[in-house]
């Protein structure tokens, strides 16, 4: 087997581990990881060949974009509280406590090379911890915090790596410079962020076509990595940045065709990337392993210490800093989202998984230091870093499942009836609005009017059937069963029609451009 072959297998795995997690109650991503592992493990599979520099911009660029897709700007301000406690403030915590322990237990290993370890092993995973959550049905609140740590943890996690690196590398280390380069790295990133954002935005509004619009979303996150790298900032942020701007203010209400495909299209890049990039991480178990040779029992014993640091720190900062959010919460006029019970918080404290970016931040560790010598301990940070990898992401993905069922915590499916309710009310308004407006220009007959009306009413209860009161319900479910039927019949019509047009594809002297454009025509029309 070939590199190239084995990219297809992670390609078709990705695609084959979302039902098989579906069906089994598992995460995706956690099938990935084993199924590299297994790879990893069978002597005609390669070892992976890849850049340890080209990691981070090949696969985060597109799995925090399509991430920040699935929020927004606001739900980030409201949340800013509990978000900087677990995505700066905790990062910090983990990294000094892991490197204290790892300086304590591993011989000779320098203070700077301890700090590499603990920032690289700090950063609970977005793609996991996300794609978990999605499928237990956990509150919206702690995914909500869940993907606003995931999203900004890298930010700190990688700044506090570099510096950390640098130190181990030169020999030298300035506090105040480190902080330096820490505010000056966000501030660069932000700008290149937000400039490739509007002008993105207006690039779109040039192209037109749905085709080229998506297109263009594909490459942005790349190039706003890539510039932001290029000018001593963080890519992560920027990229960030690039996808909040352009969720907030490049989204057309009316383009409905541009938006369906994005979403279908980047759905696709989110599924086969995120199965990439944990395939990968089950693959290079065989680092850990060449490492590892003739020194588990001590090496196993260094990454046990430092998987108990890792997850002992987020329990004993989670429970007050939970506390103190909650505190701060009742006193708002606004709504945070914070945990509410001690179940939530032990959920939180569970799914704080490793992955892509721990695996990319390993696999950089420098060879040599500036002086021409080895980097001080590099394969016992590697094998400590994949250990704490397999073990947060393996044990952890599996259990939480169980741990979730077992706490009882779910959504709050009622509040999520209600506020659905509240935009059906809302959308049904706006439709009636309209309405009104449109009399006042033009001239409509009664009949037509009270058609419309019926119409507005019908916008809001399709949403939300509660908005309705009984009879108006009885009424409106007839109506659904009537207009099921006449749909069912003219999806029969138009599937009789694009039967036709396509059998034409194979006719003696067909254009097949032609045949397409209109194949596209009936399949739009059937989306209506």
């Amino acid at each position: 087997m070939d590199q190239l072959a084995l990219l297809f297998v992670l390609l078709l795995g990705a695609v084959v581990s979302v039902p098989v997690g579906d069906r089994f109650a598992l995460p995706a991503p956690v099938l990935m990881t084993l199924l590299g592992i297994v790879l990893a493990l069978l002597d005609f599979v390669p070892n992976v060949e890849i850049s340890p520099e080209l990691i981070l911009p090949l696969l985060l660029p597109p799995l925090l974009y399509a991430a920040v897709r699935r929020t927004s700007w606001r739900q980030f301000a409201a949340n800013i509280r509990p978000i900087f406690l677990l995505a700066v403030a905790l990062v910090f915590v983990t990294t000094l406590c892991v490197a204290v322990v790892a300086h304590a237990i591993v011989p000779g290993l320098p203070i700077a090379a301890a700090v590499a370890l603990g920032a690289l092993v700090a950063p609970p995973d977005p793609v996991a911890a996300t794609a978990v959550a999605g499928q237990l049905g956990l509150p919206r609140r702690l995914v909500s915090i869940l993907e606003g740590e995931g999203l900004f943890n890298d930010v700190t996690a990688i700044v506090l790596y570099h510096v950390a690196i640098a130190a181990a590398v030169s020999g030298t280390f300035s506090p105040w410079q480190a902080g330096l380069d820490l505010v000056l790295s966000a501030v660069v990133a932000v700008v290149v962020g937000v400039v490739l954002g509007w002008g993105a935005n207006k690039l779109m509004d040039l192209l037109g076509d749905a085709t080229l619009q998506i297109g263009l979303t594909l490459l942005v996150p790349f190039a706003s990595y890539v510039l932001a790298e290029e000018l001593h900032g963080s890519g992560v942020l920027a990229v960030l940045a690039t996808a909040l701007f352009l969720a907030e203010y490049a989204t057309d209400p009316d383009d409905v065709l541009t938006r369906l495909a994005g979403h279908t299209f980047w759905d696709i890049v989110d599924t086969l990337v995120t199965g990439v990039a944990f395939g990968l991480i089950g693959l290079e178990l065989h680092n850990a392993i060449r490492t590892a040779s003739g020194r588990w029992g001590e090496l196993l014993g260094w990454a046990a210490a430092i998987v108990g640091v890792v997850i002992l720190v987020r329990l004993l900062w989670l429970l007050p800093a939970t506390w103190v959010a909650k505190r701060l919460h009742a006193k708002q006029d606004y709504a945070e989202e914070v945990p509410m019970s001690w179940r939530e918080t032990v959920v939180m404290w569970w799914s704080g998984m490793r992955g892509v970016a721990s695996v990319a931040l390993a696999l950089a560790v420098p060879l040599k230091t500036d002086e021409g010598s080895p980097f001080p301990d590099r394969d016992e940070i590697v094998f400590i870093a994949f250990g704490v990898i397999m073990a947060t992401l393996v044990l952890q993905g599996l259990t939480l499942p169980w741990l979730v069922r077992k706490l009882g915590v779910k959504a709050d499916t009622e509040r999520e009836k209600e506020f659905e309710k509240v935009l059906a009310v809302r959308a049904a308004k706006a439709a009636k609005r309209r309405l009104r407006e449109i009399e006042e220009d033009e001239e409509l007959s009664e009949e037509l009017t009270e058609q419309l009306l019926r119409r507005a009413f019908e916008i809001g209860v399709r949403i939300s059937p509660d908005m309705a009161d009984e009879e108006r319900r009885e009424a409106h479910e007839q109506r659904v069963k009537r207009l099921r039927r006449i749909r069912r019949i003219q999806a029969e019509m138009m599937s009789a029609a694009r039967h036709e047009v396509l059998a034409a594809r194979s006719e003696a002297g067909s254009d097949p451009e032609v045949v397409d454009r209109v194949l596209r025509h009936l399949d739009v029309r059937s989306l209506r």
